[in-house]
């Protein structure tokens, strides 16, 4: 088995068009169970530093709905995760071991997706802010040898303080 890469790079604006591509085809495996398919994470965020891996939220109407969908998942290259951790969740991989994009789908009116949704947009709201998170990325990847627990230690302390500072201008 080979050894996950983690690397953080600079803003790649082919990544806006790589999630449309996923999102047209996650809609269609989906169906009218899916509210909506939107890019999230750092991708997401023009100029920031990024791991190269594509962030998609999906807001569904009912998740065991969502889980009949799983072959059609599936058959566009995705590993079905269950809820891999988070309650209420159902997540998705593509990419094998050097991910390519991660799915995080949520039901309507679930915390979490207004988390997501809050933290994306404050951070292209606050260019400074975001340009920070990029530093503490590029940081942590060198410091985690390729560790991605350890990787998301290092910027566990960013996240906590930003994400509730997001909630809060997002009026959450």
């Amino acid at each position: 088995m080979s050894t996950r890469v983690i690397e953080v790079v600079d803003y790649d604006p082919n990544w806006k068009n790589a999630f449309e591509t996923e999102r047209v085809m996650l809609s269609k495996a989906i169906g009218n169970n899916a509210v909506k398919v939107e890019h999230i994470g750092s991708t997401s965020v023009k100029g920031l530093a990024a791991k190269p891996v594509i962030d998609i939220l999906i807001e569904v109407i009912s998740l065991d709905e969502l889980d009949t969908s799983n072959r059609n998942i599936e058959a566009l290259g995705y590993l079905v995760k269950g809820e891999n951790g988070i309650e209420g969740r159902r997540y998705f991989q593509k990419g094998g071991n050097q991910r390519s994009h991660h799915v995080h789908a949520f039901q309507t009116n679930d915390s979490h997706l207004h988390r997501h949704r809050a933290f994306k947009e404050y951070l292209i709201a606050h260019s400074a802010i975001a340009l920070e998170y990029g530093s503490i990325k590029k940081e942590a990847v060198s410091k985690s040898e390729n560790d991605i627990n350890v990787y998301m230690a290092l910027k566990n302390s960013f996240i906590q303080k930003h994400e509730k500072l997001a909630l809060e201008w997002f009026g959450i």
